[in-house]
């Protein structure tokens, strides 16, 4: 929370609505998990490896 910039802007916010510590950090955890999992099972185009069943003449 302290060297990233929008996860300080982040907690600036949910501290100013009047949220708790423990519950900013809860609700961050649930938003960098996303973050993760999104990246993660997302395939970029240059990794997409197109199957072509006609051999090479």
């Amino acid at each position: 929370m302290r060297f990233d910039g929008r996860t300080g802007a982040y907690v600036e916010r949910r501290a100013k609505a009047g949220r708790f510590k423990k519950d900013i950090i809860r609700c961050h955890k649930r938003i960098v998990a996303c973050e993760v999992h999104r990246a993660l099972t997302s395939t970029p185009a240059t990794h997409i490896i197109q199957n072509n069943p006609a051999p090479a003449v």
